[in-house]
């Protein structure tokens, strides 16, 4: 069976509650996968918001260069609507 990203959007769109989500995420997800996704969402808001420089960013929020630079070079690549979407989603 091929993996259905769609099928996954759609049940996560579906979820009615904060609780629901949290069983479905805890079934999905592993505790170490739940938290890089944390992690990755507070290091695009941080990137976003600009205050924060990304050597900054590592030594606050533990988070490796790495990731910091992958995020980045993401905002980076992105086009001005897009950017200005996903700004408007995590700020």
């Amino acid at each position: 069976m091929r993996p259905d990203w769609q099928q996954v959007l759609n049940k996560i769109v579906a979820m009615d509650n904060a609780e629901n989500l949290v069983c479905l995420f805890e079934l999905l997800l592993t505790e170490d996968e739940r938290q890089a996704v944390a992690g990755r969402l507070r290091v695009f808001q941080l990137l976003l918001d600009g205050e924060l420089s990304q050597r900054q960013i590592a030594a606050e929020y533990e988070v490796s260069i790495a990731t910091i630079t992958r995020c980045s070079n993401y905002l980076k690549n992105m086009s001005p609507e897009l950017r200005k979407r996903i700004s408007a989603l995590l700020l």
